[in-house]
């Protein structure tokens, strides 16, 4: 079996319906989904705030290239283009962790290299599983607490603003 995070994330046109339509791609896998979250652009480039989420997916036939594809594959679908690095996205899917995989190869580093500074991740990710722990690094909630707590309060809850939650029970 192969157990995936994925952070999905979007800035650009209707961005709930973009990750909505993520949750759509990945729901013949999906176990789990967490709160949307607004957050500030990460990366420098001036533009609108991110709404935020995680997926936890599973497929027993899955491997983590498996991931990646589907996750571009929800990117294109969603008219992502690759213009400016860290800029506006209609949809970013991001695979956090693939089970307890190690890779450095420069297509898919996992677990994803940055997950573990990123507030967009870690917060949308401890709010849908609070034992969730990064390969390598550690508890998801003790990497958070050792954010600056500037970026973790800039991550907002949208608390009427529900993803669907169709897919596999947990």
């Amino acid at each position: 079996m192969s157990r995936a995070v994925l952070s999905i994330g979007s800035n650009e046109g209707d961005s709930f319906a973009h990750l909505a339509t993520a949750v759509t791609a990945f729901s013949p896998y999906l176990v789990g989904v967490s709160p949307v979250f607004s957050t500030p652009p990460w990366g420098g480039v001036v533009q609108a705030d991110f709404l935020n989420a995680v997926l936890i997916v599973s497929d027993d036939q899955a491997e983590a290239a498996d991931w990646l594809r589907r996750a571009q594959e929800a990117e294109r679908a969603a008219g992502r283009t690759r213009e400016v690095r860290w800029g506006p996205r209609t949809l970013d899917v991001d695979v956090i962790t693939v089970d307890d995989v190690r890779s450095d190869d420069p297509h898919l580093t996992l677990p994803h290299p940055h997950a573990a500074e990123r507030a967009f991740v870690l917060v949308p990710w401890w709010a849908l599983d609070p034992e969730a722990e990064l390969p390598g690094r550690g508890s998801v909630l003790s990497l958070m607490q050792a954010l600056p707590q500037a970026e973790l309060d800039a991550v907002r809850l949208l608390p009427a603003t529900v993803l669907p939650k169709a897919g596999r029970p947990t």
